[in-house]
């Protein structure tokens, strides 16, 4: 019995060390593909907003940031979206149950004094089918160009209103304070 552990310990320590070091592996190259098109989406919404005013903001929301993220799964194959607990388009933003846990992990640790640009996690798991994939979740913090379309419902333009109504009914992305978390980036890779 001592020897068949003497044998087993060591053998579990090193698979242990390789996961961690495939997951650190994953993390990094998921970072460095997907992370890119953030600021590509926060420049198209300030841009939008300078040049055109808060409505033109709307369809960048709605257009240009899906491209983006559309062309890194083309690219990848990997599935990535945006997700929030309070969804503006329920149709490709409502988080599954992984997505949903780790958000309100993120609400809560932010909620307790961490800095929500740094919440992020990272892990490999088994899907619905049984296979294995990496998933990784980064939070979008609320940024001053946010509260433009997601700060308080009755401090939002007429016609802002007005477009958000028309193009998301369903609305429940608003009332959000700068440094809260808005929602995420999501990935999902197959391994």
């Amino acid at each position: 019995m001592k020897t068949a552990l003497a044998f087993a310990l060591p053998l579990l320590l090193a698979t242990q060390s390789l996961c961690a070091q495939d997951t650190d592996a994953l993390l990094a190259e998921t970072r460095k593909t997907a992370l890119p098109v953030l600021p590509k989406v926060v420049k198209a919404m300030q841009t939008a907003v300078k040049e055109q005013g808060p409505v033109a903001a709307v369809g960048v929301c709605k257009e240009k940031a899906p491209q983006l993220l559309h062309e890194i799964r083309q690219q990848t194959g990997w599935e990535i979206r945006r997700v929030s607990l309070k969804t503006r388009n329920a149709a490709t933003g409502t988080p599954d149950v992984w997505e949903a846990r780790q958000l309100a992990e993120f609400n809560i640790r932010a909620a307790n004094g961490a800095k929500p640009e740094q919440l992020e996690i990272g892990e490999i798991v088994s899907d619905d089918n049984g296979k294995r994939v990496y998933r990784y979740l980064k939070a979008l913090p609320v940024g001053e160009v946010c509260q433009t379309c997601h700060g308080p419902a009755a401090s939002l333009p007429a016609d802002l209103q007005a477009a958000l109504a028309r193009d998301y009914p369903h609305d429940r992305a608003t009332g959000y304070a700068v440094g809260e978390v808005r929602g995420a980036l999501s990935v999902k890779r197959p391994l």
